[in-house]
């Protein structure tokens, strides 16, 4: 009999009380209407009849490759010196005292959605993806196998949020420079590693073991049992039945992840929205392609039920002069005129669409790099690594934005105010999850159990 895993759905009770678990198997499909048990078209008949709508809390992390300027974007200082201060000129949000770069307006007008830290401390000095999907930082020591990145804990503590979708997917690039690259899953191990539909695993879609070459199978083992009920049950009334049979075929098999995966089943305006970017494109040959569309798949993956996506976005590591490319003006300035209004477009799209799409509830979105970037400009026209102070971006989640936390000083230098950890980031983060940090833990190779985040962490009180 081919079964299903179970797993309870938190915070869905039927009116009698009892919690959605998906014990289900195919056999329960005869057993429709009578002591058998519920079958999955009986738990989505009647969730719909009571206007249940089971949207798991998830997370989507967008890693800036290299670290983005943060004097640049969220933390301007127009009354620095001109070496400092560079061309750029802060505009109003839709919030009183919130200013960002006059090159994002789309993000302005959404200041009320969003909350800009400009206190991240604690940052690495070296490129290295490794505390931004974990929160670790990776120069101090590490159970074996390496500490595990935040969706592989969230597959680990809380598993598959429905059975047609993998609890985490990653839509990060390859990159040819080892250090862009996210970490593995850790001392968790592969089994908690994400779904990879960017790389090699594009062409293998299996989820929870079974091929699209097999769901033919099913489909005749459904039909089979489906019959069956038929022929003992000719009094009920199979129209609607019907319908639900077919979504239950539909939530066991791949089919929904694989079309989330495809943009050529979105409205074209909602992906025009978003823009499109060269996949095969490595921004400055050896960072992440610049691929806002990558935003509008995270969105679709996460209304198909997957818990955390994860996907990396362009290069911003901009130190000046003559590029990989062979731009001999790669000045930090031109570069941002390239990449700002693409960025303004792509997250503007993504906070407006959840909002559109009753997501903003349940979807919390990071926007964040390794490091932020040397408060002087140098020779070059750039600015180097600057693990003094980083910025990060939050939407979603049902939290309180409309807010700035924590300030810099005069030139962006350092933090004066409200130093936040990537730590803290990620307890918070998982506290949207469902998941209490302070008593929740994972064994690591040698059995001991570990905290999801470093140095007791509590989650950001300015959030939730």
């Amino acid at each position: 009999m081919l079964k299903i895993a179970e797993h309870e759905y938190r915070n869905s009770r039927f009116c009698d009380g009892i919690s959605r678990r998906n014990f289900l198997n195919i056999g329960t499909l005869a057993a429709m209407g009578t002591a058998g048990g519920w079958s999955l078209p009986d738990l989505l008949k009647a969730e719909e009849a009571a206007g249940i709508k089971n949207n798991p809390k998830s997370v989507i992390m967008i890693y800036l490759v290299g670290g983005p300027p943060h004097q640049d974007m969220f933390d301007l200082k127009p009354e620095a010196p001109s070496e400092i201060a560079g061309p750029w000129r802060p505009i109003a949000t839709n919030v009183p005292g919130m200013d960002i770069c006059e090159a994002f307006p789309k993000l302005a007008r959404l200041g009320d959605k969003l909350t800009i830290i400009r206190s991240l401390v604690g940052n690495q000095a070296d490129h290295d993806a490794v505390q931004v999907f974990n929160g670790r930082d990776p120069k101090k020591p590490a159970p074996s196998g390496g500490w595990p990145q935040f969706g592989s804990m969230a597959s680990k503590v809380l598993g598959p949020a429905t059975p047609t979708a993998p609890p985490f997917v990653s839509l990060c690039y390859p990159c040819t420079h080892g250090p862009y690259n996210e970490p593995g899953p850790g001392f968790l191990g592969t089994s908690h590693a994400p779904f990879r539909p960017m790389g090699s695993t594009k062409k293998d879609m299996v989820l929870n073991g079974v091929s699209l070459a097999r769901l033919a199978d099913r489909e005749s083992l459904l039909q089979s049992v489906d019959q069956l009920r038929r022929d003992t049950d000719s009094t009920m009334s199979m129209t609607g039945m019907d319908t639900f049979t077919e979504q239950a075929m539909g939530l066991l098999s791949s089919s929904r992840l694989a079309e989330a995966l495809d943009l050529s089943k979105e409205d074209p305006k909602i992906v025009k929205r978003y823009g499109t970017g060269d996949a095969s494109k490595a921004m400055d040959g050896n960072g992440a392609p610049r691929v806002p569309q990558s935003l509008l798949v995270a969105r679709r993956l996460i209304e198909a039920g997957v818990r955390v996506v994860t996907l990396n976005y362009s290069k911003w590591d901009w130190h000046g002069g003559r590029n990989t490319e062979g731009r001999a003006n790669n000045s930090i300035f031109v570069r941002e005129r390239e990449d700002f209004p693409v960025f303004d477009q792509c997250v503007s799209a993504l906070v407006e669409d959840l909002h559109q799409r009753g997501l903003s509830d349940d979807c919390a979105v990071i926007i964040w790099g390794e490091f932020g970037r040397t408060p002087k400009i140098s020779s070059k026209v750039g600015r180097d690594h600057w693990p003094n102070v980083n910025c990060a971006l939050m939407a979603g989640g049902g939290m309180t934005h409309g807010q700035v936390i924590g300030a810099t000083d005069r030139i962006a230098g350092e933090a004066v105010a409200r130093p936040v950890t990537f730590g803290e980031v990620y307890a918070t983060l998982f506290q949207h999850l469902g998941i209490g940090v302070g008593k929740t833990t994972i064994s690591d190779n040698n059995g001991r159990p570990q905290y999801l985040v470093s140095d007791e962490s509590k989650i950001m009180r300015e959030l939730i």
